[in-house]
């Protein structure tokens, strides 16, 4: 009788796999999705035809192919295939790497080596690559989620190509269906509306679908299920989004840009994103503020005033309550008049301020608190715009010798339209004093 310990099996035994595995493509032709990099056109399919890979990074989603295609191209290439993840290996590890590879090559065969979660490498560890590259002892193929801009070296990014890869099309999900289907010789037990649920469960993520479709396929159903009992069976997949990583920006400057771009049902569609992802709507009613500060400014004054209620009103309620309030602070600002003229005045002023940072303000504007500075002629000249016609004097407030220059240029659109016949009205006045 076999023991705890004991490694044999039953002939023509095989031990139970994934049908993520089982159904693995076995050339790039099958493939599902990515044919924008692996068509004839792509650049990995161009490579490929040009009998000339080169390293590259991968970079996409979970559960799109990153590993699939790494294996494929070493296929392709006729290169053995050797697999690191990032978080289980460290420097040891990759002297082992590069030490094979090398005696690999001595023997006329290259190696492809394909690192998972390339960006958890730290410097010094991404460093020790470049050498291996340079002589081709290795071709690097990395996969990450995170934008490599940020994680990865430049002196890496450099030496190899990044490949953007995208979320699977609930088209490509239902390729995917079929090809489980044949595989398991049978079809899911699900109504049209379930299945197309299915699939949107998972989310853009071919592995999760694969997962899901294995789950479904398990079960012993007497009929086909519809979208409610599929419902209660299955959880929804979590959306795919990380807090501190590219879909906490990316989400962030879609709604910012869905604001700008005054449509309040793409805003709230991606104010809702981010609540489903687990963001803290306490960030996102910081950044509402800034928009309205920056994008609003004082085409609509009231729209600040309203982001922080909201930004409040949240606070006093919570969650899910308080996210209501910030819900309609998103529609608010999206059709609010918008105007950057504020913001633009800002950043021209806060040049010259650093071009000119050593000029000081003109003497008629400074006050004489002593005899000194008045024999000086700290305030001589300076009238009062009180005393003045119409109550504005035309004075020249920059420093002597200083061009006046125009930084706020207000809109025609909401409050600021007024504020424009106040600031060309002004103008006039001042010319006219000046002449």
């Amino acid at each position: 009788m076999p023991d705890l310990f004991d490694t044999s099996a039953p002939k023509g035994a095989e031990a139970p796999r994934p049908l993520a595995d089982r159904i693995r493509p076995q050339h790039l032709s099958e493939v599902i999705g990515q044919t924008h990099v692996l068509g004839p056109e792509g650049p990995l399919g161009a490579m490929l035809a040009a009998g000339s890979l080169g390293s590259v990074i991968l970079w996409g989603p979970p559960g799109v192919g990153k590993t699939t295609i790494a294996r494929l191209l070493a296929h392709e290439s006729d290169r053995a295939f050797v697999q690191i993840s990032a978080i289980f290996s460290g420097v040891p590890e990759l002297r082992k790497v590069f030490d094979a590879a090398k005696l690999r090559m001595g023997q006329g065969r290259g190696t492809l080596l394909f690192v998972d979660e390339i960006h958890r490498f730290n410097k010094a560890q991404q460093d020790s690559f470049l050498p291996h590259m340079e002589d081709g002892t290795i071709l690097l193929v990395g996969a990450t989620t995170e934008n490599p801009s940020f994680e990865l070296n430049a002196a890496l990014l450099s030496r190899a190509q990044v490949i953007v890869l995208e979320r699977l099309s609930l088209a490509d999900l239902e390729r995917l269906a079929q090809r489980a289907e044949q595989a398991m010789g049978k079809a899911l037990p699900l109504k049209a509306p379930a299945r197309e649920a299915l699939l949107e469960m998972a989310d853009g993520d071919g592995r999760a679908a694969l997962n899901l479709i294995e789950q479904v396929m398990a079960w012993k159903l007497p009929a086909p299920l519809d979208t409610e009992a599929l419902a209660s069976r299955l959880m929804r997949r979590a959306a795919n989004y990380d807090k501190s990583g590219d879909g906490h920006y990316n989400l962030i400057s879609a709604l910012h840009k869905s604001v700008r771009g005054s449509d309040p049902d793409a805003a709230l569609y991606w104010y809702c994103r981010m609540l489903e992802g687990g963001e803290d709507p306490r960030f996102i009613a910081r950044r509402l503020t800034r928009m309205a500060v920056e994008d609003i400014a004082l085409a609509d004054p009231q729209a600040q005033t309203l982001c922080l209620h909201a930004w409040e009103t949240y606070e006093r309620l919570g969650s899910p309550e308080g996210e209501l309030a910030l819900a309609q602070a998103v529609i608010y600002l999206a059709l609010a008049p918008k105007s950057n003229a504020g913001y633009v005045a800002y950043k021209a002023a806060r040049e010259a301020a650093r071009k000119t940072g050593s000029a000081p303000p003109p003497k008629h504007i400074l006050n004489a608190p002593t005899r000194l500075m008045e024999e000086q002629g700290f305030g001589a000249g300076y009238q009062y715009d009180h005393d003045a016609e119409d109550g504005f004097s035309g004075q020249h407030y920059f420093p002597d010798g200083m061009k006046r220059p125009v930084f706020y240029s207000p809109v025609e659109r909401g409050f600021e339209r007024e504020l424009k016949k106040r600031v060309d009205w002004f103008a006039k006045l001042r010319e006219k004093r000046g002449s």
